[in-house]
């Protein structure tokens, strides 16, 4: 297809030039909280101790009798996790952490997610944080589909708690904004590891269960074994003050030293094999779902010596998951293995501190701590570590998807039913319009393809998978090209990411037509609209074409206060916002209070008289659309030379007004609705096609005559 220079584009790029450099300048400030703020959040009894200088954190103390006891951390959520929400700018949340790991209370301090704002309100976002109040950051927290069932699950590692509806990813974000904030703190504060967080590990398949010898297990690797020799130990200290000090060690250096069997018990495969069934439902009982490692001792060297304390941490073993120590404890489990061959073995369960973030299917690593004393009275203490590399077989876990940071991973996981749909739907546009001459072939059945794709647009990307986009994105593109935020809050809306991919691709090959024309829901729904008005015959109203040009241009109007609100006075920029109906039909379909519900369903009995009303001249996306459309390459709507002149049959049935009085296309208002390539190919609509096909009926009756 031929490239031209089109008429316009130089306003075109002008205009979104100018809109897009605004969100170089004004500046942001993000509120904190100060003493005032927080002794409102926590009055008396309560005492608010001085900010933390090192950490933004507030330590909130209550008496008890003579001396302060420390309650919780209270901090805000933008200090440490700032994700961006759908208008680019993070929720805030003060969120009051107790000293062990639960949290106490979570308040939203700020928030701009158009869902929350006046679409259902700021009440479901309070009622979802609070749920948060009581459960720990040792839990796993998954949320799950409002009144799925009657009582939620709140104990043990894994929580559940009410999503809100047509809000996902926004619940998403802000519980990823809860758990990930609180986890620096209590990483900080609390003393928790600083490896993964419980969200992040792998889960153990409860199912996979088979009866093995403890041979067996050793074989599979799943009892795995470290065998030092004296002569290993002893040359470990050479060179040293403590080499040659064991004088059993140098009388037999082939025999072993240490002899350690390591395993981790709440894997069903290995612990039920080791302990019995009764015995290992007991413990799994007490564990309440920590995970727990058994260690045995069958050589002379042994992790129990006499001073061991039961119930605390060994000193002469480890386990470490990267590079973090692993916290754990004796868990003073002392029954018998039935394992004739450990009858005299130190064997110990060692539980697994649940903050630890342990993940069953990382490799960890083992170590014992081998000591050597010199000198009786203040003897000098030697020490050497030896090591072993423990993992188990990926097929024993449920993995977690791969995550890029923010849990991105599960948020595509859960929306993968919705993605797969939506993209067999892009695909068949893609397909349908890179073939549009085959498409437009026959006018019914082009008909019938477009009512069909425009119902998955307006039901599916609509109303099932929330797809809608908005001016409210564009809030989000500005603050991450100034910096003020990341282009990641794309990522956590998978089918709105798709579809605005997919129309930004397109507007670079047919225009801003493929959106506005195909993947917008409201524009389907207004398209609908249309279709009752032609099917009743309601008159329509049209304006002249010198009159058209200048009502297109209130849109760009609207585009730029809208802009310039968001950018000046941020925090109302969600309610100049509201010119778009599509929170309201598209989102909340619907169920809102009367006066949004009203002008929604003016616009589109407005445009039952002015085909597509709102579209053409007051729309802030489609003006964004249009002011870049620009960058189309291709004329892809096919023109002859007697188009406009004198031919205007295609100007006349253009019910968006972009052909002009000359046969060119405007391409900037073109919805893509293909009217006029189903009229260029149709020998019964185009006029010059029509009068060809009749010419040539006449000169095959003259020659007929002739004969």
């Amino acid at each position: 297809m031929p490239i031209r220079r089109r008429r316009g584009a130089w306003l075109s790029a002008r205009v979104g030039a100018a809109l897009l450099l605004l969100g170089w300048w004004s500046s942001a400030v993000a509120g904190t909280l100060d003493r005032a703020g927080v002794e409102t959040l926590f009055p008396k009894p309560f005492i608010v101790h001085d900010r933390d200088p090192a950490l933004p954190v507030w330590p909130i103390y209550k008496q008890s009798y003579n001396d302060d006891v420390l309650v919780a951390y209270l901090f805000e959520s933008e200090d440490f996790q700032p994700i961006p929400g759908f208008s680019g700018t993070p929720v805030n949340l003060a969120i009051a952490l107790r000293p062990n790991g639960a949290l106490l209370s979570v308040r939203v301090l700020s928030q701009h997610e158009p869902v929350f704002v006046d679409g259902l309100g700021p009440e479901p976002l309070n009622d979802f944080v609070k749920q948060y109040e009581g459960l720990s950051l040792n839990q796993s927290i998954k949320i799950v589909p409002p009144g799925r069932v009657a009582a939620k699950n709140r104990e043990g590692v894994a929580a559940e708690i009410d999503g809100v509806s047509k809000a996902t990813a926004s619940v998403r974000i802000i519980n990823e904004t809860i758990v990930n904030s609180a986890l620096q703190v209590a990483r900080e504060k609390l003393g928790f590891s600083k490896g993964r967080d419980p969200n992040r590990v792998a889960r153990i398949k409860e199912e996979i269960f088979e009866p093995l010898t403890f041979g067996q297990l050793l074989e599979r690797g799943y009892v795995r074994r470290l065998s030092v020799s004296n002569a290993e130990v002893e040359n470990a200290f050479k060179g040293t003050e403590g080499e040659r000090l064991d004088d059993e060690a140098l009388r037999a250096p082939n025999d072993a030293f240490a002899d350690i069997y390591l395993a981790e018990a709440d894997v069903p495969i290995v612990g039920r094999n080791l302990l019995g069934e009764a015995n290992w439902r007991k413990l799994m009982d007490q564990l309440d779902g920590a995970p727990a490692m058994m260690v045995i001792s069958a050589g002379r060297w042994t992790f129990m010596p006499e001073n061991f304390v039961p119930g605390a941490t060994p000193d002469l073993i480890g386990l470490a998951q990267g590079d973090a120590p692993v916290a754990w404890r004796d868990f003073v489990w002392r029954d018998r293995l039935d394992l004739p061959e450990f009858s005299n073995a130190d064997a110990a369960v060692m539980r697994i501190a649940p903050e630890a973030a342990f993940d069953p299917a990382t490799p960890s690593q083992f170590s014992i701590r081998v000591i050597r004393e010199k000198g009786i009275v203040y003897p000098e203490k030697f020490s050497r570590d030896f090591k072993l590399d423990y993992s188990l077989p990926q097929e024993l876990f449920d993995l977690p998807p791969e995550d890029k940071g923010l849990g991105l991973g599960s948020i595509w996981a859960s929306r993968a039913r919705d993605i797969s749909i939506l993209a067999g739907g892009l695909v068949v546009l893609a397909f349908a319009l890179a073939r549009q001459k085959w498409l437009a072939r026959s006018p019914r059945a082009f008909k019938i393809f477009r009512l069909a794709f425009l119902a998955f647009t307006l039901v599916f990307i609509g109303w099932i998978a929330q797809a809608q986009l908005s001016i409210v994105w564009l809030f989000g593109l500005v603050k991450a090209i100034r910096g003020e935020g990341t282009f990641q809050f794309f990522l956590w809306d998978p089918p709105t990411l798709m579809v605005t991919v997919f129309g930004l691709v397109a507007l670079f090959i047919w225009g801003r037509g493929t959106f506005c024309g195909w993947l917008c829901p409201f524009g389907a729904l207004q398209e609908f609209f249309g279709e009752i008005a032609r099917v009743t015959k309601l008159r329509q109203f049209s304006l002249p074409q010198r009159y058209e040009r200048l009502a297109r241009l209130p849109k760009f109007l609207v585009l730029a206060v809208i802009l310039v609100t968001a950018l000046v006075f941020s925090s109302q920029a969600e309610k100049v916002a509201e010119i778009e109906p599509f929170k309201t039909s598209i989102t909340l379909i619907f169920i809102r209070s009367a006066p949004f519900v009203l002008y929604a369903v003016a616009l589109l009995i407005l445009g039952m008289f002015h085909y597509k009303f709102f579209c053409r001249y007051l729309c802030p996306l489609g003006a964004t659309f249009s002011a870049l459309s620009f960058v189309r390459r291709w004329n892809w709507i096919p023109r002859r030379k007697e188009c406009g002149s004198p031919c205007q049959m295609c100007r006349v049935k253009c019910r968006y007004g972009a052909i002009e009085r000359g046969g060119d296309v405007v391409y900037a208002e073109c919805f893509q609705c293909m009217d006029c390539v189903v009229i260029h190919d149709d020998p019964r609509q185009c006029v010059p096609l029509v009068l060809a096909a009749k010419k040539a009926r006449g000169a095959a009756r003259r020659l007929e005559h002739a004969q």
